[in-house]
């Protein structure tokens, strides 16, 4: 417990009901939670298998396992419950499937998946209107609105359409067996209302609980926790108002403005201190984010020293803007002999990304991308996982159209479709309509002898997949389907050899993960729809710029940050600018500047090409809202005549490094 301050204190030792901690950036809130698990089994008697603590993201899950493993022995954090909300609603419909009328091994869809069949119920392959659909559904589903509310609830064509589709998304849902990402905290609500005594056995089994990030939580995430904690609301509940920025994601803020008056005996604990960046830089967060009208009042403060002034740069075009950052990040690499996992440039939108992109690449400077593509979404993982979904559950029909199809096995699209018409018709699942005679019958020998074939082979492999170890299974698989010959028979030997090798990496780390947890491949299968990122990709020793959405950025910090586009339209959004939406704009900028621990640049363009023409831009109005005090500004309208004497020492001190790094 040393080195903590009194309110960190606090929190760690209040059980006396629920607690709401408003930790503040940087103020230390991942150590509370941590200190407070270790404090709840080495001195209240909790057994560990009794206590879970709720994260938003794995990184954030891993991070905590990993110190609670520094305080407590090997076999007590083997047994906490350290996970994000998905997870937990994983393992609680798996013991509780029966319940609800799913097999334990039911399937979790990606999105890619889900938009296939709301595709298929709204008659559309647009990917906006799909995406568009896809979002509205969510939020219904996050909402806790079932499709006949939905039904109700719409106001015009396209939410019609949206509810319709809704729909029937769900009946074919249920008829694959499968849940999508929301459904995984959706159900255990629905579970748990209809069910009061599987309440009551996991308000038993899980005795108290931590939130971390509980600003974050939507309706859906906020009744869980609710039948979770029961009458004895023995929780921690950690987060930051300041920080709310994932509305438009259904998070709402509304669940911290409840808590008071849903539970009255709740102690509030403010965390102020940041142990992380400078006084000035604090300031100005302080200065913007003073402008939300404040549910809970709280101002942080620091004992790290004044630190340098915030720079703000007004750049003739986003061209400009781009060099300016690489030349300035490169000087100040050069003279302070920092690393470039010390730079981050941060951004509100990913398109933002490009030009700094290419003025990264020209110069030679590692970057790594946040919130890219995901290992799990390249197609040949997408093939290759297809097989495994369907070894862990026959019942899901698109994994089987993919894994019939790729490769090509004889198996035709006609075929498929009139196994499909057959199976709708009998209300079964693909894989069992296949086995079928009344199928047989409509499809000649030559057409049914390659699906039968496939559907065999699945059988085979099913049995050895659910009882031997992964790395012994896996390989054969492999084989069997002679994936290597299908990628360099259908792309250029560069790309067939890149496709390959993630192929031989996926299957390196599934067998890894099997022998390290001894786990067979149907178990293994089972957690991947929960993993957003290999292992590798989230090495923290690589040496790179880290290139990042702001959303992306929360949680993180950097040595120095450059935050670009700070215009109005940009940040904020111009499509935010209402008033409802520009407080959580606003938190946003705060979430911007209360990354940087020493400096912090900011900048804007005083015009930006768009498509083929320029167009004016203005600063955003968070660069007023900062004050003037501990900022120095330059560039544009407001440029102070260059400063040559500090020019000067600059340039001599480069010269004097040079000069060393010759000698």
């Amino acid at each position: 417990m040393s080195g903590l301050n009194p309110q960190q204190r606090e929190a760690i030792h209040y059980l006396d009901g629920p607690l709401l901690v408003l930790a503040g950036a940087g103020s230390g809130k991942t150590r509370v939670i941590t200190q407070k698990i270790a404090y709840l089994v080495q001195d209240c008697g909790f057994q560990p298998r009794n206590i879970a603590a709720i994260t938003f993201t794995n990184k954030a899950a891993k991070e905590m396992q990993e110190r609670i493993g520094k305080l407590l022995s090997k076999p007590q954090a083997g047994d906490l419950q350290i996970s994000t909300f998905h997870s937990l609603g994983v393992r609680i419909l798996r013991e509780e499937a029966k319940a609800l009328g799913y097999k334990p091994r039911f399937s979790i869809f990606d999105s890619a998946d889900c938009a296939g069949i709301i595709g298929e119920a709204a008659k559309t392959v647009d990917k906006g209107t799909l995406r568009h659909l896809q979002s509205i559904i969510s939020n219904w589903k996050n909402g806790l609105i079932t499709p006949e509310a939905a039904l109700k609830l719409a106001k015009d064509d396209h939410q019609t359409l949206a509810a319709h589709a809704y729909l029937t998304y769900e009946a074919t849902l249920k008829a694959y067996q499968a849940v999508d990402f929301d459904d995984l905290i959706g159900l255990p609500v629905v579970l748990f209302q209809k069910h009061p005594e599987i309440a009551d056995k996991w308000q038993n089994r899980l005795r108290y609980l931590l939130v971390d990030e509980y600003q974050d939580t939507n309706a859906c995430q906020y009744q869980l926790l609710k039948l979770l904690t029961g009458v004895r609301a023995q929780f921690t509940a950690v987060g930051d108002d300041d920080q709310a920025i994932y509305g438009w994601r259904g998070a709402d803020i509304d669940n911290l403005k409840k808590l008071p008056a849903e539970f009255p005996s709740l102690k509030v604990i403010k965390l102020e201190q940041n142990y992380r960046s400078t006084v000035r830089i604090l300031k100005a967060a302080n200065n913007v984010i003073a402008n939300n009208e404040k549910l809970f009042d709280k101002k942080l403060w620091s004992d790290l020293g004044h630190g340098e002034q915030i720079a703000v740069t007004a750049c003739r075009d986003n061209d400009a803007e781009a060099e300016s950052v690489v030349m300035k990040l490169q000087a100040h690499r050069f003279q302070h002999r920092s690393k470039f996992k010390d730079y981050a440039i941060l951004y509100r939108s990913n398109h933002q990304a490009r030009g700094f992109e290419e003025y990264l690449r020209d110069h030679r400077i590692p970057y790594l991308l946040s919130g890219g593509k995901s290992f799990f979404d390249k197609p040949e993982i997408k093939d290759i996982t297809a097989y495994l979904r369907l070894l862990t559950n026959e019942d899901d029909d698109p994994a089987f159209i993919r894994a019939a199809t790729t490769p090509k096995r004889g198996i035709g699209a006609a075929t498929l479709q009139v196994l499909g018409t057959y199976a709708g018709e009998r209300h079964v699942s693909l894989f069992q309509a296949a086995f079928e005679e009344g199928f047989a019958h409509r499809v000649q020998s030559r057409q049914l002898e390659p699906l039968l074939e496939f559907c065999n082979f699945i059988n085979r492999l099913q049995h050895r997949a659910g009882t031997e170890p992964a790395q012994q299974v896996l390989p054969d698989l492999l084989k069997a389907i002679d994936y290597e010959t299908f990628l360099y028979d259908h792309e250029e030997e560069r790309t067939a050899q890149t496709r390959w090798g993630n192929v031989c990496e996926f299957a390196n780390w599934l067998n890894k993960k099997g022998e390290e947890q001894g786990k067979t491949l149907i178990e293994l299968t089972q957690s991947i729809a929960l993993i957003n990122m290999l292992d590798k990709q989230n090495d923290e020793d690589y040496d790179a710029v880290q290139l990042s959405t702001l959303h992306a950025a929360k949680g993180l910090e950097y040595k120095h940050v450059f935050l670009v586009g700070v215009e109005e339209g940009i940040l904020p959004h111009r499509e935010s600018i209402d008033p409802a939406k520009i407080e959580e704009e606003r938190r946003l900028m705060y979430v911007g500047i209360t990354r940087a621990q020493h400096t912090l640049n900011i900048s804007y363009c005083e015009r930006r090409k768009q498509m083929r023409e320029f167009v004016p831009c203005e600063p955003s109005r968070f660069i007023e809202e900062m004050g003037k005090d501990d900022i120095r500004f330059s560039g544009g309208k407001d440029a102070a005549p260059p400063d040559k004497a500090t020019g000067n020492a600059r340039l001599d001190a480069m010269k004097a490094m040079l000069a060393g790094n010759k000698r």
